[in-house]
């Protein structure tokens, strides 16, 4: 009885002789009774014997042990435990582990795919060419069919293109990730490290360089030099751009990091003929030493500074007319600030003073924003030579263009000097030319105490939009006295008041101070009671009463300062009883509309009366002895009178005997 497709195959003598169904496709050159033994042999052959010898391949990988059929998932299990047959033409006598030949877990055949090897299909590999020698021509194999015969030796799928030089173990220095990565591999363990840009250069440039005289297989292939590579200089492998011309030791201006990169710890520029200086010492080589093709590039010129840099002003910047290098005005340390000094400025026409020797040469010098500026001023765009013939030609008219109408079209050198703009130089000498001449206390008082906005205690100013940044108003309304200061006299005494004078406050004050007032002798004549006589010493406030009232000002006499003065109308009378008393009593009050005192007293004195006229003002006339008898001995005191009772003038008797006895003839 016979049991088909993957049982066992029951042998009986009937089965020896018939069998037991269609051989597959694979062996069907097999098929035939004569023909059972090629794979069966005899009864006492094991029958996996007969198929090593067939297949030599798989016979080959159980004798080493290795692949898929020399592991420990096959060893010891027989092939028809696999690979029965009698099944049919079309029976698959293949039957993978995990399913199919992609889905097949490498690792079985003893050699796991990793990186690159991961991602190749099947066909890839498992192909004629990358058999190896003495199993690809099997007979009973077709050509391009088979997953065995290859080996786990990179070079018998991977050329070496270290032509033999290395050892065939590629793994040491590669991986399956990419033949251009050597991970097992640090060139530092050898005795030349690789650093910066050497860590760059692939590996034939220099083992398969000309000069190490590379030898040729047989395929006509160099064969890279590993050993002995020279590297003891530079000149090993480089060429010098120099020619000699600045010594042998490459490293004593350049580095590893690249052949443009000299290293200035190391190379010292003062063995040239231009030592480097201030901004040259951070320039980069190639901004002067562009390349080394030629002499002129090797050693640039050097002489002035126009050589390497284009002048920034085009021409503009000369001294006597003629055009100069950068080293007039510059250093090396800079363009941005330039010694040209104030010494060097005094030959020019405009020698700088006061405060313009601390102004910045750029403040003056200024960078043009002309759209054009570039092709007249060079590249920097400065004015070399700016207007200064006046004043505003750098400076705002801070006054707001108030003295544009002066002879001197507003020039700020009228008023102001180079030392500063304050103090003004506009003096009292100069004030005294306009509407008011400054005298006294008025010379002190600073400008803006009355031109300026502020104007404190002074009545505010009225349309100040166009007196300019600096705040002051030339042209001002008050010129009178009264106009900034108080007036005791309401007014009386100025212009169309009820007892002006020509000259307004200055007939009796001056600017040096309010009090005491300045109105004296001559000019009290003008107030229609000329002083005389004693009234010359006698003091103000004797007949001006209201001079003993106190003031009320604290401060200021300015017409919006705090406190101010009390009522000075100055009316005193002019009739001498108004001030003094008459020792006379009612003796001359018909005289009064003669003249009063003044018909027989003068100012001078009250006695003697030096005014009166015995003989014309008296009806009795003086003659003869009568002209040396004093006044006292006619004019007494009633002698019952009290001492106070005036003494008697009128009226008396002209009579002789009223003085005179009665003599006895």
């Amino acid at each position: 009885m016979l049991t088909l497709g993957w049982g066992v195959l029951m042998s009986t003598p009937l089965a020896g002789q018939i069998s037991p169904g269609p051989l597959a496709t694979p062996h069907a050159t097999l098929e035939g009774p004569t023909q059972c033994t090629t794979c069966h042999g005899s009864r006492r052959d094991a029958m996996a014997g007969q198929c090593a010898a067939c297949h030599k391949d798989i016979g080959r990988l159980l004798e080493q042990g290795r692949g898929f059929h020399g592991s420990t998932d096959v060893k010891g299990r027989t092939c028809a435990s696999c690979h029965p047959d009698h099944a049919g033409k079309d029976f698959d006598m293949v039957k993978w582990p995990d399913g199919s030949a992609e889905t097949f877990d490498h690792k079985r055949a003893g050699w796991a795919l990793a990186q690159k090897h991961a991602e190749a299909t099947c066909e890839d590999c498992h192909t004629d060419k990358f058999q190896v020698p003495g199993v690809k021509d099997l007979s009973v194999r077709k050509t391009g069919q088979g997953y065995t015969g290859l080996d786990t030796t990179c070079t018998t799928c991977h050329e070496d293109i270290h032509r033999g030089a290395l050892k065939q173990n590629c793994t040491v220095c590669h991986d399956a990730g990419s033949w251009t990565v050597t991970p097992g591999f640090n060139h530092d363990t050898t005795a030349y490290g690789l650093a910066d840009k050497h860590a760059e250069v692939k590996c034939s440039e220099c083992h398969l360089a000309p000069r190490l005289a590379p030898r040729s297989d047989g395929k006509g292939h160099l064969i890279p030099v590993y050993k002995p590579v020279s590297f003891e200089s530079c000149a090993n492998c480089h060429a010098d751009p120099h020619s000699g011309g600045l010594g042998p030791k490459c490293a004593d201006c350049h580095s590893t990091r690249g052949f443009q990169v000299i290293d200035k710890n190391r190379f010292d520029h003062d063995r040239t003929k231009y030592p480097l200086r201030g901004k040259h010492v951070t320039t980069t080589c190639a901004s002067c030493h562009k390349d080394f093709s030629t002499p002129a590039l090797k050693k640039p010129a050097f002489a002035t500074c126009a050589t390497c840099h284009k002048d920034a002003h085009n021409g503009s910047a000369t001294l006597a007319g003629r055009t100069v290098d950068c080293t007039e005005c510059h250093t090396v340390n800079g363009f941005a600030r330039s010694t040209y000094t104030t010494a060097s400025h005094a030959t020019t026409p405009y020698p700088l003073e006061g405060k313009h020797l601390m102004v910045e040469c750029a403040a003056c010098h200024t960078r043009s924003t002309a759209t054009t500026a570039a092709k007249t001023l060079g590249n920097a765009k400065v004015v070399i030579r700016p207007k200064y013939a006046r004043c505003l030609d750098c400076h705002a008219d801070d006054h707001g263009g108030q003295l544009k109408a002066t002879a001197d079209n507003g020039e700020c050198s009228t008023c102001h000097h180079l030392t500063g703009w304050a103090p003004s130089t506009f003096d009292s000498a100069a004030h005294a030319k306009t509407k008011l001449v400054l005298e006294g206390r008025h010379q002190e008082i600073a400008c803006v105490a009355c031109h300026g906005l502020s104007r404190p205690e002074l009545p505010p100013m009225t349309n100040t939009a166009t007196i300019g940044k600096a705040k002051f108003r030339f042209q001002i309304a008050e010129i009178d006295c009264a106009a900034c200061h108080l007036d005791p006299h309401a007014g009386r005494f100025v212009s169309g008041g009820a007892r002006a004078m020509p000259t307004g406050c200055p007939t009796c004050h001056s600017t040096l101070a309010f009090r005491p007032s300045t109105a004296d002798i001559a000019a009290h004549a003008r107030f229609d009671f000329p002083l005389e006589g004693a009234h010359r010493a006698t003091a103000c406030s004797a007949c001006h009463e209201e001079l003993t009232r106190p003031s009320t000002t604290t401060r200021s006499t300015l017409v919006q300062g705090p406190g101010g003065f009390a009522d000075l109308q100055f009316e005193a009378k002019r009739e001498c009883a108004a001030c003094h008393d008459t020792p006379h009593g009612d003796q001359f009050v018909a005289w009064d509309a003669r003249g009063g005192c003044a018909v027989c007293h003068a100012a001078d004195a009250f006695v003697p009366a030096a005014k009166f006229d015995h003989t014309a003002d008296a009806s009795f006339s003086l003659n003869g002895a009568h002209e040396k008898v004093p006044c006292a001995r006619c004019h007494v005191r009633d002698a019952a009178a009290p001492p106070t009772t005036p003494l008697r003038y009128r009226p008396l008797s002209g009579r002789c005997e009223t003085c005179h006895g009665k003599e006895s003839p």
